[in-house]
């Protein structure tokens, strides 16, 4: 009878032991499982967040490049539309990567422009040159001596420009570039 008792304890001693042991991997299990979604959840968070500081930074540039468009590209730095009964100041238009002002020469692919302050500058024309007479595309035989121009390109080593874009002011448009008036329109 002490036999078949001590059996009987073992058994249940043994079935105690291994159900504790089947909590304790269930535990584990379930632990790991949460420990797993955890990582991932804290990484995408940190992807979401990258995204999202990528974004604002495109954003931000966008902005602040819409903004300066003018003042990147030779408008009037206070805007297009400040005070607009006030002429615009001469030295405001960009020197570096552009010019405006009138054709005085036009050899093969070279125009020789006079712009602000009687000074002269030497623009080529590649064969990539956007060249316009307002909105309509042109030619370089469209360019004709005493033209008013707007030349945005690329100083090369030599102190010339490289044109991207001609645009070409024909007529009325042309009138009062450089002969802005003395007194605010009234």
């Amino acid at each position: 009878m002490n036999e078949t008792k001590t059996k009987e304890e073992n058994l249940q001693n043994s079935q105690t032991t291994q159900d504790e042991r089947g909590v304790i991997k269930i535990k584990r299990d379930t632990l790991r499982r949460v420990l797993i979604i955890l990582v991932k959840f804290i990484i995408l968070l940190l992807v979401f967040g990258t995204g999202m500081f990528i974004g604002a930074a495109k954003v931000k540039f966008s902005y602040r490049w819409a903004e300066n468009y003018h003042r990147n590209f030779g408008g009037p730095g206070g805007g297009f539309m400040r005070d607009w009964r006030l002429p615009p100041p001469v030295n405001e238009f960009i020197d570096g990567h552009g010019t405006f002002g009138d054709v005085i020469k036009i050899d093969n692919s070279e125009l020789v422009i006079k712009g602000k302050d009687n000074i002269e500058k030497l623009v080529l024309i590649k064969d990539n040159t956007t060249i316009t007479i307002g909105r309509q595309k042109a030619k370089k035989e469209d360019i004709k001596i005493g033209d008013s121009v707007m030349i945005i390109g690329s100083p090369n080593d030599a102190g010339q420009i490289e044109a991207k874009l001609i645009r070409i002011f024909k007529g009325r448009e042309a009138e009062g570039f450089f002969n802005f008036p003395q007194r605010p329109f009234i």
